[in-house]
């Protein structure tokens, strides 16, 4: 029997987990849905992704109005994925931040992107037609961008850590309570989306980086909040970890003029014992291996993936 494409069939509801962090630091997790965040300033609220709708950012709104009623001054998205961006609407920021990349990736491809990603994960656009278009930030920035948070509360610092899961991710860092929102660069005990990625930048600098800021919390894209030192790190490693997987296994098979089929079976024999029981796993698998064929051949900015595209990728591979 043909598996269901992508994640068409996964309709099931996740169990929603909201933590407190830290006085005024909050994370949403979902058992490997999207993660979404929020940090409270002295009289105004920073959140962090915006989810795929705006009805779906108001079910997370709700949960967040119950700990505190401070307006949304900032919504910050980390990357241009339209599960993350769509949803702004809901929030009335008064600016939205984003890395200049993300910006231009937006005006790029972000509506072939909503297509496309509506056809992969269609549960999570609750109420697609409460989407009023595409969400362009307003404030952008290359290397570094720091938001005083007032009071005592210490300062919120976004950072660019180089080319990884996209051209723009950045992350986001308290250094007072040494809490650090990843977004995708670093997924928790969850598989990894590399469609847009850059694959050999991101297991090497751009983890580097993330690593360097010594967090002791960690928020990832998708997975459990990593707490402790040894937790971070062991997330970090293990998005490292997936990815010299792939390189490897893949690698091998460009090298010797094989097919990007044998790249994806060898690819998914080898990772599937440690990661194919995570969420999305076999999701991703065929978009991340055709991404990282595309690398070696030399294409270093990814190809926009299409509804069309998707489709044509996923048959090809899991015939």
């Amino acid at each position: 029997m043909a598996k269901s494409f992508a994640s068409s069939a996964d309709l099931g509801e996740k169990l929603e987990t909201l933590e407190i962090l830290a006085d005024g630091v909050y994370a949403l997790t979902a058992e490997g849905d999207p993660n979404v965040g929020a940090i409270e300033g002295e009289d105004f609220i920073v959140a962090f992704e915006a989810r795929a709708t705006p009805v779906a950012a108001r079910d997370w709104l709700d949960k967040l109005r119950e700990h505190t009623d401070k307006p949304v001054r900032y919504l910050i998205l980390s990357h241009y994925h339209a599960v993350r961006v769509l949803g702004a609407s809901a929030f009335g920021a008064e600016s939205i931040i984003a890395h200049e990349n993300t910006r231009y990736l937006i005006n790029e491809r972000g509506r072939e992107d909503w297509l496309s990603e509506f056809g992969r994960m269609p549960r999570l656009f609750r109420d697609p037609d409460s989407i009023p278009g595409l969400t362009h930030p307003d404030i952008v920035f290359n290397d570094r961008l720091e938001i005083e948070l007032g009071g005592d509360r210490g300062s919120l610092v976004l950072e660019y850590c180089g080319r990884g899961h996209t051209a723009g991710d950045i992350a986001v860092w308290l250094p007072k309570q040494k809490i650090l929102f990843a977004g995708d660069l670093v997924e928790a005990e969850a598989a990894l989306y590399t469609g847009d990625a850059f694959h050999m930048d991101w297991a090497t600098k751009t983890l580097d980086k993330v690593s360097t800021f010594e967090a002791e919390v960690l928020i990832g894209g998708r997975g459990k909040v990593a707490h402790g030192r040894a937790a971070v790190d062991a997330a970090i490693e293990q998005t490292r970890e997936f990815l010299n997987g792939m390189i490897e296994q893949v690698g091998a098979v460009h090298r010797r003029n094989g097919t990007l089929k044998e790249a994806f079976e060898a690819t998914q024999a080898a990772l599937g014992p440690k990661f194919g029981a995570w969420p999305i796993f076999e999701h991703c698998l065929p978009f991340d291996v055709q991404r990282l064929w595309d690398e070696l051949d030399g294409i270093d900015w990814p190809r926009i993936w299409t509804a069309d595209r998707d489709l044509e990728v996923w048959a090809r591979l899991q015939d």
